[in-house]
C-alpha cells in the first residue's frame, strides 16, 4: 500500500484537534437540546457549560504541556455532558446527542478529497491523539477502513478516573460508536463497524465506503 497521508501532528495540531472535539460535542448537545428537547433544562445546561469551559488553558505555546492540558478538558467536558445527558434522558439518547454532533461535525471538519479515506484519517488522528494502536488497513477514495488493536482511550480514563473524574459510562464504546458512525454518515459515506478483543485488548475496525 503506498502511503498518501500521514496521522503524526505537531502539539499545536495536536490541541487544536482536541479544541475541536470539544467545539464538536458542545455544539452538538447544545443542539440536542435545541432541536429534540425544546431548550428543556437550559439552566441545568448553562451551569455545566461554565465547568466545561472554566479554567482553559492558553494556546500560545507549541508545546507538549498545552496539548496534555487540552485532553484533560476534552476528556473532562466528556464527562460531564454524558452525565448530564444520561442522569436526565438515558442512555438511549446518546445516539441523538452522536447525530447533533455529526451534523457540527460536516461543517467544521475539512476535506482534503480523498473521498472515503478522509473520514477514515479523522478516526485515526483521533486515535493518535490518546497513543492507540492502529494501522490504515484500506486507503482507497471508495473504500477506506482503520483497524485500532488497542484503544488507549479505556487506558486514559483509568488516569482520569485516579484524578477524580466521575465516569458515567462503562464503556467508552457506548458514546464512540455512535459518534464515530455518524460523523462518517455526515460526510456522506456508510460506516461500518467491529468491536474487538485481542492480544492487545480492546479495539476496533472501522470501514468507510461510498454510498450506495
Amino acid at each position: 500500500m503506498k502511503q498518501k497521508y500521514s496521522t503524526d501532528m505537531s502539539p499545536s495540531e495536536r490541541a487544536a484537534l482536541w479544541r475541536q472535539r470539544l467545539f464538536e460535542a458542545e455544539a452538538g448537545l447544545t443542539r440536542y437540546l435545541t432541536e429534540t428537547r425544546g431548550g428543556q433544562d437550559i439552566d441545568d445546561w448553562i451551569a455545566v457549560r461554565s465547568e466545561i469551559f472554566a479554567d482553559l488553558p492558553g494556546r500560545g505555546a507549541d508545546t507538549d504541556a498545552g496539548t496534555d492540558d487540552w485532553q484533560r478538558v476534552f476528556f473532562r467536558a466528556q464527562a460531564l455532558m454524558e452525565r448530564f445527558l444520561v442522569s436526565r434522558y438515558g442512555h438511549g439518547e446518546l445516539a441523538a446527542w452522536a447525530r447533533a454532533g455529526a451534523e457540527v461535525h460536516r461543517y467544521v471538519e475539512a476535506g482534503h478529497g480523498r473521498g472515503a479515506l478522509d473520514p477514515v484519517l479523522r478516526v485515526a488522528r483521533q486515535a493518535e491523539l490518546y497513543g492507540s494502536r492502529y494501522r490504515i488497513v484500506a486507503d482507497g477514495a471508495e473504500r477506506a477502513a482503520l483497524e485500532i488493536s488497542h484503544c488507549a482511550i479505556w487506558d486514559y480514563r483509568e488516569q482520569a478516573r485516579a484524578r477524580g473524574v466521575r465516569l458515567t459510562l462503562a464503556s467508552p464504546c457506548e458514546y464512540c460508536v455512535h459518534a464515530t458512525g455518524a460523523n462518517i454518515a455526515a460526510k456522506g459515506f456508510a460506516a461500518r463497524h467491529e468491536l474487538t478483543e485481542g492480544p492487545d485488548g480492546p479495539g476496533c475496525i472501522w470501514e468507510a465506503q461510498c454510498a450506495a
